[in-house]
């Protein structure tokens, strides 16, 4: 018997040119860098949710056949469990900039190994995990 809520999630680590693209947030939302993603809706895969989520916050147009999945994360909470698939993409079209701008004030490229430092720290870990070639990783919180 499954118990607790299960919350499934897809994110974007898009490449241009040795870089990949963030978002920085507003200050209301933590003033934080983080990938492009969000919740896989009802009915949704986690292809069409990175397709979709793209192009509402950053513009981006994605092909399903150009997203690679490279990494999950299983994160545990007491009463919540999240699963986030990190898909990796080189090809896109589109306008890129920060389009809801309720939650993002711009979109950046960095380097994978000079990353900002106000990074959110499950993103910041999941990068580590991608860079050392680990496909699956767990946060356990309390």
């Amino acid at each position: 018997m499954t118990t607790g809520n299960i919350n499934v999630k897809a994110r974007l680590i898009l490449y241009h040119k040795g870089q990949i693209l963030l978002l920085k947030q507003t200050k209301p939302n933590g003033g934080n860098y983080t990938l492009v993603g969000g919740n896989v809706e009802l009915g949704e895969s986690a292809r069409q949710s990175v397709i979709r989520e793209s192009f509402e916050e950053a513009g981006i147009v994605l092909k399903p056949e150009d997203l690679h999945l490279v990494h999950v994360l299983h994160k545990l909470k007491k009463q919540q469990q999240r699963i986030v698939m990190y898909f990796k993409a080189y090809h896109w079209e589109g306008e890129l900039k920060a389009r809801e701008t309720h939650k993002f004030k711009e979109a950046e490229w960095f380097y994978l190994d000079n990353l900002p430092k106000n990074l959110t720290q499950t993103v910041s870990d999941v990068l580590d995990e991608y860079r050392e070639g680990n496909f699956y990783s767990e946060i356990l919180s309390k």
